[in-house]
């Protein structure tokens, strides 16, 4: 396995309480594989990322668990060592590029710098570099974008730009959280193949975060399912969206309308996810399910084992 998290816990720790935003999750990226994490806002899924590079800011702070990469523990890693893996060994894309790209520096600037930080390279081989993963990322007269700011480019290059800059240290694992977000339909498709295309040459092991079940079929492998900061389902991507067993995971995917099929009302989930300052103690999609009883308000949902690689926690599914 390229990525192993066990156990982990990510708090929140603030005058209203203890937010437990992450809690107690563990999950596997295999090798060479695109992994979707999908859920509602709220549900953890970008902590979680954050929580694997250790950006987590204050008052959030790793309560506890485990992420091996390569056999190492990251979150005991000395600070130092963290940082030569990150934005080498693995990558991150952020949501919202042009507040991640520095607006007083150009593009080329930004590829360069990350470059020079981890590879032993002159500054000529470094421009070089970065106009060639400029042209993988598809960007249209990579030359000319290389001396253009942040703003003089579209929400799409700024995309590509970033792509190129998580890669262009030729990672291992990529992390991209909703990395389509405010682009137009016709853009969000040339970044998710952009995104397999390079997984595949690569050979790279992707986290991709989403929101979107439609965004799952058209680039994922295996799917989580997390809600309330836990994960409730687990499973291949065929098997979640043929038949998906956990009442979550089935409403959230009948919330998008169907490719082949004209509808008149989209589904919907009643009700909201519950403040993380105030989960019961049981299944947290208790107050939104159909299925839910007694037993699922008082008691933690068990593991379901479905296959060697597919799970879900559940009383009822």
């Amino acid at each position: 396995m390229k990525l192993q998290v066990k156990g982990l816990k990510t708090y929140f720790f603030t005058k209203k309480g203890i937010g437990k935003a992450v809690d107690d999750i563990s999950f596997e990226i295999p090798e060479s594989k695109i992994i979707a994490i999908v859920g509602e806002s709220g549900s953890g899924k970008t902590v979680t990322a954050y929580s694997i590079l250790r950006l987590i800011e204050r008052p959030g702070k790793i309560v506890s668990g485990e992420v091996y990469f390569n056999n190492i523990n990251l979150l005991e890693l000395p600070e130092k060592q963290l940082r030569k893996i990150r934005g080498s060994k693995i990558s991150i894309i952020f949501q919202d590029p042009l507040n991640s790209l520095n607006p007083v520096f150009t593009a080329g600037d930004q590829i360069t710098e990350t470059i020079l930080t981890h590879q032993d390279v002159s500054k000529s081989d470094a421009r070089a570099i970065g106009i060639s993963f400029f042209k993988k990322a598809m960007l249209p007269e990579p030359e000319k974008v290389f001396n253009m700011y942040p703003h003089q480019l579209s929400g799409g290059m700024r995309q590509r730009v970033m792509i190129a800059i998580a890669l262009c240290c030729n990672p291992e694992i990529l992390i991209a959280d909703e990395p389509t977000t405010a682009l137009d339909v016709s853009i969000q498709k040339e970044i998710i193949e952009l995104i397999k295309a390079l997984s595949r040459e690569q050979n790279l092991s992707v986290i991709f975060i989403t929101h979107d079940f439609r965004i799952v079929r058209e680039i994922a492998d295996e799917v989580i399912v997390m809600y309330g900061g836990k994960i409730v389902e687990k499973r291949e991507k065929k098997n979640i969206l043929t038949n998906p067993l956990h009442p979550y995971s089935f409403g959230l995917l009948g919330a998008f309308p169907p490719i082949d099929k004209k509808i008149n009302r989209l589904n919907t989930i009643p009700g909201t996810i519950q403040d993380i300052f105030s989960f019961n103690k049981g299944c947290r999609f208790y107050n939104r399910c159909k299925k839910a009883t007694s037993i699922c308000k008082e008691q933690a949902p068990p593991k379901v084992e479905i296959s060697d690689n597919e799970y879900l926690f559940c009383f009822h599914y």
